[in-house]
C-alpha cells in the first residue's frame, strides 16, 4: 500500500490540533487539496481516522491508535533524511554528547572549542550526568558520546582512555598542610567531606584510604564538587577531589589549597564511550576522532601549579 507521506504529515499536523486552513496555509496547498489527501488515507486505512466536531477534526480511536504509528514513522524518517543529509554534508550534523560535571569547566569546553574551529556549522546537543556508579551511560541512550570516567562493563559499549587525572587533597588555605605533599594516612584524623556513596569519585576516595589504612570520617555529603569545595572553603574538613586544572576557577587563588597524594593510584581515568550497536552519524563520528586525536598528542590543558 503506498501512503503519501504528505498525507501522513497534514494527519499528524490536523490531529495536534491544527486546522485544515491553517495546514493548506503552511503547505502552500488549497484546503480542498488537504481533504482529499486526508480522505485518501483515510481509504487506504479502511476506517475513519478523524470526526468533524463544531469546525474543528477530532482523531477517532482508530485514528489516536494510527497517530502514536505515524509518529515514530515520520521520527525515523526524519532521522533518515538527516543521517543522508550528513553523509552529504557532515560539517552540519549535531553531536549529542553527555559529560560529567567535573569536566564541564575544561575538558569539554577545550574539546568542543578546538573541534569547531575546523567544523563550525557543527552544532552539539550538551546533557550533564552525574559520576554515578550504575547510572547508564550515554544519558540512557539519548548521546552519541559520552565523556566521563567511568569504564564500559557490556560488550554494547566500547570505551576509550583519553586522560589520567590526578587527585587532591582540598584544604582550607590556612590549614597546617595547606600545600605540601603528604600521604592519605597523615590525614586520617581529619573529617571529610564528600559527594555521595554511589558516586564514582567517592567510591576511589574511599579505596585510597582504605589502602592508607583508615576509613575517612565523612561529616558531609554533597550532591556535586562545587558543594564539596564550599564546605572545605568553610574549614569544615578536607576532601579527595580532582587537581584543579590552569584557567578554571578551582585553579584560581582563594580559600582552597590543594595538597598532592603520594599514595598509589591517587588518580581517575577519563573515558570516551560510545555505542558498539549502532553506527554513529559523521559529525558524531568526526569529533570521537578529534577527541582520540587530541588525546593521543596530549592536547589537553595543563595542571595548575
Amino acid at each position: 500500500m503506498g501512503v503519501d507521506t504528505d498525507a501522513l504529515r497534514w494527519f499528524q499536523q490536523v490531529a495536534d490540533g491544527t486546522t485544515v486552513t491553517e495546514v493548506s496555509e503552511l503547505e502552500s496547498v488549497t484546503q480542498s487539496g488537504v481533504s482529499r489527501a486526508l480522505a485518501r488515507l483515510e481509504a487506504q486505512v479502511g476506517t475513519p481516522l478523524l470526526r468533524r466536531h463544531g469546525r474543528t477534526l477530532r482523531l477517532t480511536q482508530a485514528g489516536a491508535v494510527f497517530k502514536r504509528h505515524v509518529d515514530a514513522m515520520l521520527h525515523q524518517l526524519d532521522d533518515g533524511i538527516a543521517a543522508v543529509s550528513q553523509l552529504i554534508e557532515p560539517d552540519t550534523g549535531t553531536v549529542a554528547l553527555a559529560f560529567q560535571q567535573s569536566l564541564g569547566t575544561w575538558l569539554v569546553p577545550d574539546l568542543v572549542r578546538s573541534f569547531r574551529a575546523a567544523h563550525p556549522s557543527v552544532t552539539f546537543q550538551l546533557t550533564q550526568v552525574h559520576d554515578e556508579v550504575h547510572s547508564a551511560a550515554l544519558d540512557g541512550g539519548l548521546a552519541d558520546l559520552e565523556i566521563g570516567t567511568r569504564r564500559a562493563r557490556t560488550a554494547a559499549l566500547r570505551t576509550r582512555l583519553i586522560a589520567i587525572e590526578p587527585l587532591r587533597l582540598a584544604v582550607r588555605r590556612d590549614h597546617p598542610r595547606a600545600g605540601q605533599r603528604l600521604h592519605l594516612a597523615e590525614v586520617s584524623g581529619e573529617p571529610f567531606v564528600s559527594l555521595r556513596p554511589t558516586s564514582a569519585l567517592r567510591k576511589l576516595g574511599d579505596d585510597l584510604c582504605q589502602q592508607a589504612g583508615f576509613r575517612p570520617a565523612v561529616v558531609f555529603e554533597g550532591d556535586d564538587l562545587s558543594t564539596v569545595r564550599g564546605f572545605v572553603a568553610a574549614g569544615l574538613g578536607v576532601a579527595i577531589v580532582p587537581a584543579p586544572r590552569a584557567g578554571t576557577l578551582e585553579a584560581a587563588d582563594g580559600p582552597i589549597a590543594y595538597c598532592e597524594i603520594l599514595d598509589a593510584g591517587a588518580v581517575r581515568d577519563l573515558t570516551l564511550t560510545w555505542s558498539a550497536e549502532r553506527r554513529l552519524l559523521p559529525a558524531a563520528e568526526l569529533f570521537r576522532r578529534h577527541v582520540i586525536r587530541s588525546a593521543s598528542a596530549g592536547q589537553v590543558p595543563a595542571l595548575s601549579a
